[in-house]
């Protein structure tokens, strides 16, 4: 199969590990609209503008983003921004 220019690995092989990566993203984890919160936090919006433009309360959008850094295992530290970081997250899926 490799002398002609085929793969040495068995294709059901190659599926799963693929397949298993794609299980392992934590962006699957979002829901529909964490996930929406994340693409308004990608746009440069506050919290405030979130709440706005979703029609809920502030309350509820800083639950959304509190819960995204969770599910994104994005941990308080001085040094890092985890907003910036969940925004790379989003866009490097």
């Amino acid at each position: 199969r490799v002398a002609e220019g085929g793969s040495a690995l068995d294709p059901a092989v190659v599926s799963e590990l693929v397949g298993r990566h794609r299980r392992d993203d934590p962006l699957d984890d979002l829901s529909p609209r964490e996930r929406e919160v994340l693409e308004l936090m990608a746009e440069g919006r506050s919290n405030q503008a979130i709440a706005e433009r979703l029609f809920v309360t502030l309350r509820a959008v800083e639950k959304h983003v509190t819960s995204i850094f969770v599910k994104l295992r994005l941990t308080a530290t001085a040094e890092d921004h985890r907003r910036v970081l969940a925004v790379l997250a989003l866009l490097r899926a």
